[in-house]
């Protein structure tokens, strides 16, 4: 079996939602990886820690990569089982160009995958209430974009992998996109996705205002910020801090629920915690079904309570 593996690099850096899906594809036979981006530095011998025998290296300099990278990428996987994506912009673009140019379909959304003799590709629907398995085609290769957190990242020990450079290769009007520039959001503390510990806020807070206490309450545990669609619609904090089907999917150690009710779009992206904890004035709230710990009460009157005691420690 042979399995290629879409990959990003930021800043010289290997992002982890690559490498669970490496670790993934190593479970399932041979593992290449395709890794679209500025440098290939560091990324040989991360790869191949991980199990990949050969990463594939182009970088697109200041194109918009989705065009060049699907151009280069769908002549090479012709043989392959499966090519595995994540959920980033770069991967869904890329995943739905390299179908289009291999007349294949895509398959979305998976949770986990198996190929013996034919590749089933196991996802949820109904906001995560129903298990369905999808059995893909005898068409190769199965186009595959996976959830995030899916699959933990777990290095086998591997030699570096063998790496070779790709050139931009012709992609028509693709090629004219080009990036102009690039930002990225300032962050005090972890990312959600790397944090071991989130606090995460609901509209039971209130307000914009009472994120600050959610802030210092996360700074003093070292972990980061989250909260629901509806903080998020209503604006009190950006989309990056959104926790849920439309938003991240998280498994940190710890997740603190504040004034969060539990919307099944909500439970989606973080039911994966090691330990949920809630705190709800309304103790037939749907978040306590799902909660390791459950404090009923006000929520303004217990987390004050609980920086409190911990700046007491």
């Amino acid at each position: 079996m042979t399995v290629w593996v879409f990959a990003e690099s930021a800043d010289g850096a290997v992002a982890e939602g690559s490498l669970e899906l490496v670790t993934k594809a190593r479970a399932l036979g041979d593992v290449n990886v395709f890794l679209v981006g500025p440098s290939a530095d560091g990324a040989v011998a991360a790869f191949g820690e991980y199990g990949a025998s050969s990463v594939h290296h182009l970088d697109t300099g200041d194109n918009l990569p989705s065009g060049p990278a699907a151009a280069a990428l769908a002549p090479l996987v012709g043989e392959a089982d499966a090519v595995l994506f994540g959920t980033g912009n770069t991967d869904r673009d890329v995943a739905g160009r390299v179908a289009a140019l291999l007349g294949l379909p895509v398959v979305s959304n998976a949770l986990d995958l198996s190929i013996d003799g034919e590749v089933a590709v196991h996802s949820e629907i109904l906001g995560g209430t129903l298990g369905v398995t999808t059995v893909v085609s005898d068409a190769r290769p199965a186009l595959i974009v996976t959830r995030p957190k899916a699959f933990v990242a777990e290095p086998n020990g591997g030699a570096p992998a063998m790496l070779s450079t790709i050139s931009v290769p012709e992609s028509g009007r693709a090629a004219s996109a080009i990036v102009t520039e690039r930002h990225v959001e300032a962050s005090d503390g972890p990312s959600l996705e790397a944090a071991k510990v989130i606090v995460s806020g609901g509209r039971g807070l209130g307000g914009a205002d009472k994120f600050d206490m959610m802030d210092e309450l996360a700074g003093l545990l070292g972990g980061a910020v989250g909260g629901t669609r509806a903080v998020v619609d209503a604006g009190w904090v950006p989309y990056s801090y959104q926790v849920g089907q439309t938003g991240k999917t998280v498994k940190p150690d710890v997740y603190i629920a504040c004034g969060i009710s539990g919307a099944m779009q909500h439970i989606v992206g973080m039911k994966g915690s090691s330990t949920i904890i809630a705190i709800n004035k309304d103790p037939d709230a749907p978040i306590f079904a799902l909660a390791d710990l459950g404090v009923v009460g006000d929520v303004h009157n217990v987390v004050p309570k609980l920086i409190e005691a911990l700046k007491a420690r």
